[in-house]
């Protein structure tokens, strides 16, 4: 087995739901040790669903690899064992609410005097300080505060993205925080206190939309599966189905006209000579467009795009994506255990020659306690 770069550190997470553990999930798969904190109910997460042979879609794919302990953070022996914890960790996790930390006594000034070499980091909603700090902050909430709906669905009505995508920005950001604090600290020899709040994760990811309105004058229209600024781009129904297609310049434009089209003379038209024309006049050029695909069926004009070099997808399914024949081909599932038994995972999505990731089990509510424990030399 190739080496885990992060083997021999430890994580203490106080966490729940997706943004932490989605963090933290993948310190573990490159060998941190990463020790989960769970109340006696256990990660409310784990009651999302019971799609997964009972288990919580959510619960499965955020926390492989890690170990659970539970403890009573409201006893005095609680927190004994939780500041024990804190202070032979090398990282801190939390995305409590606001406070709550601080109430435990963990807060980041208390905990780097435990630890000096603590890396103590936190996600919130909103970050600290400012009239939003207390709100409370969901996905879907967080997508509207950022904008993110005023640019997604429809004309008619906005639309939130399908995944929680202000949560896993949220954990992205603060994973790749963690490995740069861990680095920083192999120099200085200190620790560090990083923040991450999901309105300002998220807003580094919209700030091109910001720029467009800021500047432009007028915000992205919603425009479903189209593309607000790029025609064509999105969607298009052929004879049996829908294909998408996206013309990124000039050249492709004319390739698109001449060797799917078969119509080299709509790239001349003085209505869509350059991009700008396309999208003003939309309407008419899918016009043009339909009346040519209408006729062919999906397979011909896949094949004609991948001949013209035009970049195309096909609309797949959950179920088309679990079977699709790239992840095979290049052997990107792996097998979890979990305590329902075996589940089907993607790896991880970095590959390295010179080291390696790990793909352990889904652990049960408090499996580790009493392992964690007896090492700590400590009782409940």
């Amino acid at each position: 087995m190739r080496a885990l770069p992060l083997a021999g550190l430890t994580v203490v997470s106080l966490e729940q739901a997706v943004a932490a553990p989605f963090a933290t999930r993948q310190l573990a798969d490159l060998g941190a040790r990463v020790i989960k904190v769970e109340r006696d109910t256990g990660d409310f997460a784990r009651g999302y669903d019971e799609t997964v042979h009972g288990m919580s879609s959510y619960f499965v794919w955020l926390n492989r690899s890690k170990e659970s302990i539970v403890l009573d953070l409201k006893s005095e022996s609680g927190l004994t064992v939780l500041r024990e914890l804190v202070g032979r960790a090398d990282v801190l996790v939390q995305n409590l609410a606001p406070g709550a930390v601080e109430r435990l006594g963990l807060g980041p000034d208390e905990a780097l005097a435990l630890n000096p070499r603590l890396i103590h980091a936190s996600i919130s909603g909103y970050g600290r300080g400012g009239s939003y700090e207390q709100k409370k902050a969901y996905d879907l909430l967080v997508q509207c505060e950022a904008g993110l709906l005023s640019v997604t669905g429809t004309p008619e009505d906005p639309a939130k993205v399908g995944v929680s995508i202000a949560d896993v920005c949220a954990g992205m950001y603060t994973f790749s925080g963690i490995l740069t604090a861990l680095l920083q600290r192999a120099t200085t020899g200190r620790g560090d206190v990083l923040e991450v709040s999901m309105l300002e994760a998220l807003g580094e990811w919209m700030q091109q939309p910001y720029f467009f309105a800021e500047y432009g004058g007028t915000p992205p229209q919603r425009n479903g599966a189209q593309h607000a600024s790029i025609a064509p781009y999105g969607p298009f129904d052929t004879a049996d189905g829908t294909v998408f297609f996206g013309i990124q310049n000039e050249r492709e434009w004319a390739a698109f006209c001449t060797d799917v089209l078969g119509s080299p003379l709509l790239g001349e038209h003085p209505d869509f000579r350059g991009n700008a024309l396309r999208v003003q006049n939309r309407p008419a050029l899918h016009a043009a467009i339909l009346e040519v695909l209408g006729g062919l069926d999906s397979v011909e004009v896949l094949a004609r795009l991948d001949r013209a070099n035009i970049a195309n997808a096909q609309l797949r399914s959950m179920h088309d994506f679990s079977a699709h024949p790239q992840l095979a081909e290049r052997g990107r599932w792996q097998n979890v255990d979990s305590p329902v038994g075996r589940v089907r995972s993607l790896i991880p999505p970095v590959t390295s020659r010179e080291t390696g990731f790990r793909m352990d089990p889904v652990p049960a509510i408090g499996q580790h306690t009493e392992q964690i424990l007896a090492e700590l030399g400590l009782s409940l």
